[in-house]
């Protein structure tokens, strides 16, 4: 196994961590920005008040794209066990 494949084998892991992760961090930025701009604008001071619509969208939105995201992660895990011959020859 040669450099390469171990820098290779890394960005692979790195793009799945950013492209698995992604739906649920944009969410949880965008609920928070929409709630603190809400919290600004009335001068309200809660924390639950930006905690369970965050949690809430998150929910949603886990139930919405959860099975795309474990599908991608079962088709990279499986890609990478293909691979495992091929590393040491």
């Amino acid at each position: 196994m040669d450099t390469s494949t171990v820098v290779d084998l890394g960005r692979q892991a790195l793009w799945m961590t950013v492209l698995i992760s992604a739906p649920l961090l944009g969410i949880a930025l965008f609920v928070g920005l929409v709630i603190g701009v809400l919290q600004a604008a009335t001068s309200i001071n809660e924390a639950t008040l930006s905690f369970i619509p965050k949690l809430a969208a998150l929910a949603i939105t886990l139930a919405v794209v959860g099975g795309w995201q474990l599908t991608t992660l079962v088709d990279y895990t499986r890609s990478i066990f293909q691979r495992i011959p091929g590393l040491f020859t």
